[in-house]
């Protein structure tokens, strides 16, 4: 019997696990516990009967979840897309691992599992018998002191290899059919001479491609290194077989390829440190991340100022912050008032000011006074770690363009090895029958110019350049498949509050048309407990005409209509048209004045006191100062921009018309549980949308959408529901994500051509005996470097 031990999800009471354990324990050769408490089942189950697939596919289909962990790793000895291939093929077929995802530009895999089924040394061990190493993922500093390490061994691997390859090249200089002018002196001709110096470079140098090569063939694969690995050898031992004949008489003039191999094994370490050095460039967004961070702060202990490394602040100390000072971690003011720059977080450039109370982003600058604070969020937690893990997993990640690339270099060696094999048989037998040379050279050069690390590098660096750009940007794209997904979007669904306008409304007019002015203390205090941004603003505005406000006796929120309360004795509603109307009361005396309200774009707010309207009040929530000219911008770009909101007609037309939407693109008094009802109404229509909000009302349409963009400045709730972040809330970053996936994928469908039209091209031209084996290696290595260097021109493009 095998045993396991799962979690389970989504159970809420006994009958949950009851219900689970009866369905598990009919099932032939099963033993189930599923404990409630503990949120798990102990499964014992006779493998000869059923499998554990079946198992988690019967919880599943009972409405329950398995518990998943994912974890990030760094993989090492990866070559070529056919490396990545195999390592995602091998852990995808592993029981008990949901998914693999390994990027050959980043090094590095993420894998989702279950644990219980699978453990995290089991998949570490599954990649190692693959031929490679992995190791938890280490922290971005800590990588990229490991990258700068290997760049500096790759450049002492290539001055010994290239030191030790000079010699041989001469020979083949010297060996041109014109006058170079070029001396060969006279020891380096001897066969024996160039055995050795090529036998180092091919046999100590050159051991990785044959230990890559190995892995590859153990595992019933190919890769870049069987490649080179059987280039290179075919020429080195070509040669060894002729000095032998040489030594022993039968070859006067022995045709020696000695050459052939070192160089080619030089020119390809060459690449692949250019290919290094180019791809450290890639992640230079990170990098600028990381020095933003604060080094040390000043903790109070004990009523002393202590300075300690920020890794070392704990949530709930006390920190000072002096002027010209970075704020180390995120946190409440506690005392003193100060203005910040956080125009690092928010691409703002004034400062805002900050008092008791609020809050402070770690690694922003305090510009003027001192501030004690209380940190709330330390190491990860912080915003910019926040944002750090983003531009990082979407690095990480694959974008759906990259599936046909990696589709074509998993099936591309093997198909380059029997053109290669027939190159070698067709110049052998029938093009220069029985002439061993230019069939071996021929063959050589298919095999080098066929590498298809170009084909892996192609996808991934322009992901790395791209989404590092967007996050120099403020924009931040949780992944590679949204940073694609976003160039095809077609329409875009605004929210009013919040997106296009600053969020924050203030009342601009009040109203009497019965009674005592006086009674708006009653309205202010009806509002007191509701949370929505037009209660905050009666509110304030009460606050400054200094009525005192009351505790409600009685309260109820009513979501899209407003509010109804009795206080002091009295009912006070307060609200939109529709709820007066569910209250029964009679508003026909105010029409006049919200209709003149509403066209000019305030919203208008009934105030009713025992059943009779007393107040009209028209509150204003001010338009974005980009948004018109964003909203413009989106138009130029041929989409079709919609705006969505819970204000009356009137008012939303108002609004539309000052940015510039049409009025037949407008939805109008839109409960938050119908936003996503719209997002699929325009998909319904064949267009690809965009929504794009702040609030957590916002996030069932963000997740509805096809590209669902959040404001950065909104709530937690919408920018976790969203695939793209604006981190500044600057609507002028919409058309500047659109026009940055169009740019990177642009980019990459070049890549790929160019990586497709050396292999399709050189092939070829290779076979036919025209393309020497040093000069496929060049080729070979020029274009993985030329597909780089392509790729960082996305950092120097205008968006």
């Amino acid at each position: 019997m095998k045993q396991h031990h799962i979690g389970i999800t989504g159970m809420t009471c006994s009958a949950c696990s009851t219900r689970i354990e009866k369905v598990l324990n009919r099932m032939n050769g099963v033993e189930a516990n599923v404990n409630l408490s503990m949120e798990s089942a102990a499964l014992n189950f006779d493998e000869s009967q059923i499998e554990m697939e079946e198992l988690i596919g019967k919880i599943k289909k009972l409405g329950y979840g398995v518990k998943e962990e994912k974890v990030d790793l760094d993989i090492r000895g990866m070559t070529c897309s056919a490396c990545s291939g195999r390592i995602e093929k091998g852990l995808n077929r592993t029981p008990g691992v949901y998914s693999a995802n390994i990027n050959l530009t980043t090094e590095s895999g993420t894998i989702t599992y279950i644990p219980g089924l699978v453990s995290l040394e089991e998949i570490m061990e599954k990649v190692k018998k693959l031929g490679y190493e992995a190791v938890v993922k280490q922290e971005s500093k800590e990588r990229k002191s490991q990258k700068e390490k290997e760049i500096q061994r790759q450049k002492i691997v290539f001055l010994i290899s290239a030191v030790l390859s000079f010699p041989l090249l001469l020979t083949m200089i010297g060996h041109l059919p014109f006058d170079t002018g070029v001396t060969v002196p006279g020891f380096i001709a001897n066969p024996w001479v160039q055995f050795t110096l090529a036998g180092i470079v091919q046999f100590g140098i050159g051991s990785t491609f044959y230990a890559g090569a190995f892995r590859a063939l153990a595992n019933k694969s190919a890769n870049m290194d069987v490649l080179v690995a059987l280039g290179t050898s075919a020429a080195y031992f070509y040669s060894v077989v002729q000095t032998i004949l040489w030594q022993t008489g039968q070859a006067m003039h022995p045709e020696l390829y000695y050459e052939t191999s070192a160089v080619l094994i030089t020119l390809i370490i060459l690449g692949k440190l250019f290919e290094a050095m180019a791809k450290g460039r890639t992640t230079q967004a990170i990098t600028k991340l990381l020095n933003l961070q604060a080094k040390e702060a000043v903790v109070l202990k004990g009523g002393q100022e202590l300075s300690i490394p920020v890794d070392q602040v704990m949530v709930g100390d006390h920190i000072i912050v002096k002027p010209g000072e970075k704020i180390p971690v995120d946190g409440e003011v506690i005392q003193g008032v100060s203005s910040i720059d956080e125009s690092m977080i928010t691409g703002e450039s004034i400062p805002v000011d900050k008092d008791i109370g609020d809050i402070v982003i770690g690694s922003t600058i305090n510009k003027n006074g001192t501030i004690t604070m209380e940190a709330k969020k330390v190491g990860r937690d912080t915003a910019l770690a926040g944002i750090i893990k983003i531009v990082e997993d979407a690095q990480g990640s694959k974008a759906p363009i990259q599936r046909m690339a990696d589709k074509i270099s998993g099936i591309f060696v093997p198909i380059v090895v029997g053109i290669s094999v027939v190159t070698f048989l067709t110049w052998f037998f029938i093009v220069n029958p029985g002439v061993w040379s230019s069939a071996l050279e021929a063959s050589i050069a298919v095999l080098v110019i066929a590498c298809p690390c170009a084909l892996g590098l192609a996808t991934p660096t322009s992901i790395m350049v791209g989404s590092g750009r967007g996050a120099e940007m403020g924009i931040l794209f949780k992944g590679g498949e949204f940073l694609e997904g976003t160039q095809s979007i077609q329409a875009v669904l605004l929210d009013k509050t919040g997106t296009i306008t600053e969020g924050k409304p203030r009342v601009t007019d009040v109203k009497t048309l019965t009674g005592d002015a006086s009674d708006f203390y009653l309205v202010s205090s009806a509002e007191k407990r509701s949370e929505h941004p037009l209660a905050s603003a009666i509110v304030a505005y009460a606050i400054e005409e200094e009525f005192d406000s009351l505790d409600p006796d009685e309260f109820q929120s009513i979501s899209g209509h407003g509010v109804i309360a009795q206080v002091s004795g009295k009912n006070v509603a307060v609200g939109t048209r529709r709820l007066m109307r569910e209250q029964n009361i009679d508003f026909s005396d105010a029409e006049s004045y919200l209709e003149s309200y509403e066209a000019n774009g305030r919203t208008a707010v009934l105030a009713a006191i025992d059943g009779k309207v007393q107040f009209v009040i028209a509150i204003a929530d001010t338009v974005k100062p980009s948004s018109k000219e964003a909203i413009a911008q989106m138009q130029s770009l041929g989409l079709e921009v919609y705006m969505m909101t819970g204000d009356n007609q009137l008012t939303a037309k108002a609004v539309a018309r000052e940015v510039g939407i049409q009025e037949s693109n407008v939805f109008a008094e839109v409960l938050p549980e119908n936003k996503a009802e719209h997002v699929k109404r325009i998909q319904a229509s064949g267009m690809k949308v965009a929504m794009v909000g702040d609030g957590i009302n916002d996030a069932p349409a963000l997740v509805t959408a096809d590209i669902g963009i959040a404001i950065g400045s909104g709530t937690d709730v919408a920018i976790e529901a969203a695939d793209v972040t604006l981190i500044s809330g600057d609507l002028l970053n919409i058309p500047k994500a659109i026009k940055l996936s169009r740019k990177t994928m642009r980019n990459i469908r070049q890549n790929l051509f160019w990586a497709l039209f050396y292999n399709t091209s050189g092939i070829p031209v290779a076979a036919i005996g025209l393309l020497a084996p040093w000069v496929a290696g060049a080729a070979m290595a020029f274009s993985s470097v030329s597909v780089v260097s392509n790729s960082l021109r996305l950092k120097r493009q205008k968006v």
